[in-house]
């Protein structure tokens, strides 16, 4: 199949286009090809450089396409509010360009990259009242060290649990909050139209060719940088966080999957199914280098989420997608 790959230049882009040409699909890749992702000079090999809020740019891009692979976006938490025009622009009005050129050209078939981010802290577990939808966590009680999210109801202390793709959706930051406004809008775009679309939450995805030294880097392309420097990675609160470390070739298998079929209207975690705590990360990634032991250091940022883990048992069960990365190979890997 013919394929328009957007931000195929980007970290996961890079695995997914690979992945597209392992089975034999015919792969356009479109990036913008922006400084603050790719840095001073990008490689712009078999790339068409364009942006999609472009509109003419895009129709040109579309040309001969079966089946389209969103993944341009503006990614991370953001440095501070006034990034947040540039992430409703590029997140939001790109999409919008993008589904109105679909659209036009005749195209009925996307797959997006979400993020789990949109579920914010997702689901707890009360001892007293069952699954609870966890409050924001505020200034007071986490200069206090209270990092665990309580009960919304009895104030008690929650145990985390795995959220589905049925799970009430809360996103807290800017990205968050656009990447849930691209899920509306193909949906949206699929009612009026008829077309499939599957909106793949990803996790926190890491591997080769992780993007590092930005304000937008994920955690571990920060503890690693801070490890190759031979300082001790900082870990905020108390190292407890849970998270779903899932590989990027996993990431790109389920993603190019998922273009294979006639999704129809599908929402699908991303998720290795093995929560794991930023603490572990930042463990596993000190000893597979030989580096020094990081540090726990009890600061935080508003907005970050506590908990937030995924049943990818949707996705196992609609397209047949297992992980096949071990985390222990898959850390020495990036390590290398």
């Amino acid at each position: 199949m013919r394929v328009l790959l957007t931000g195929g230049a980007g970290f996961i882009g890079r695995h997914v286009r690979a992945e597209l040409a392992a089975r034999d699909h015919d792969v356009r890749v479109f990036d913008s090809l922006r400084a603050d992702v790719h840095g001073r000079y990008p490689d712009a090999t078999g790339v068409t450089v364009g942006d999609v809020r472009d509109a003419a740019a895009v129709a040109a891009a579309l040309e001969g396409v079966e089946v389209v692979v969103h993944l341009a976006a503006k990614v991370g938490l953001g440095v501070d509010v006034s990034d947040l025009p540039d992430y409703a622009d590029t997140n939001v009005t790109g999409t919008a360009v993008l589904l109105a050129e679909m659209a036009r050209a005749n195209v009925g078939r996307l797959v997006l990259a979400s993020s789990m981010v949109v579920y914010g802290e997702g689901l707890g577990h009360c001892a007293e009242h069952g699954a609870v939808r966890p409050g924001p966590r505020g200034e007071a009680q986490l200069e206090a060290g209270r990092f665990e999210p309580p009960c919304p109801v009895c104030g008690l202390p929650l145990a985390p649990a795995l959220v589905d793709e049925d799970a009430p959706v809360d996103p807290r930051n800017a990205y968050a909050t656009t990447k849930l406004a691209q899920e509306n809008l193909v949906t949206s775009w699929a009612i009026a139209t008829g077309g499939n679309i599957a909106s793949l939450r990803y996790h926190n995805v890491y591997g080769k060719g992780m993007p590092r030294d930005t304000p937008y880097a994920g955690v571990a392309a920060i503890f690693l940088s801070s490890i190759f420097r031979g300082e001790s990675p900082r870990v905020f609160e108390d190292g407890g966080q849970r998270r779903d470390f899932v590989h990027v070739q996993d990431v790109a298998a389920a993603t190019v999957a998922a273009a294979e079929q006639d999704a129809h209207r599908l929402t699908l975690n991303v998720g290795s199914g093995t929560p794991r705590t930023v603490g572990d990360l930042a463990v596993a990634l000190a000893e597979a280098t030989g580096g020094p032991a990081p540090t726990v250091t009890g600061d935080f940022r508003l907005g970050d989420v506590r908990h937030i883990t995924a049943d990818s048992s949707r996705l196992r069960r609609e397209l047949g997608w297992l992980p096949q990365v071990d985390f222990t190979a898959g850390i020495a890997e990036l390590v290398h």
